[in-house]
């Protein structure tokens, strides 16, 4: 912002920018924090999908059936 000219500006609407400014990044650090915390959990689904299926596989009768999906499009 090397040529804004701050001078000529309104008071008020230097402190309603940087209001908003703040406001803004206050906004982006919450959003960031939801999504980590969605990529976690998300994560740790995946990971309890796939220790059920483990799971389901070794107790299975017989654990080669079932370990492949034949999809026809």
């Amino acid at each position: 912002m090397a040529g804004l000219d701050i001078s000529a500006m309104d008071p008020y609407a230097i402190a309603d920018l940087s209001v908003a400014m703040s406001t803004v990044k206050v906004q982006n650090q919450v959003a960031e924090s939801v999504l980590a915390k969605t990529l976690d959990v998300t994560e740790q689904g995946g990971q309890a999908l796939i220790d059920m299926m483990r799971s389901s596989m070794e107790r299975s009768v017989n654990p080669a059936v079932g370990g492949n999906v034949d999809v026809r499009i």
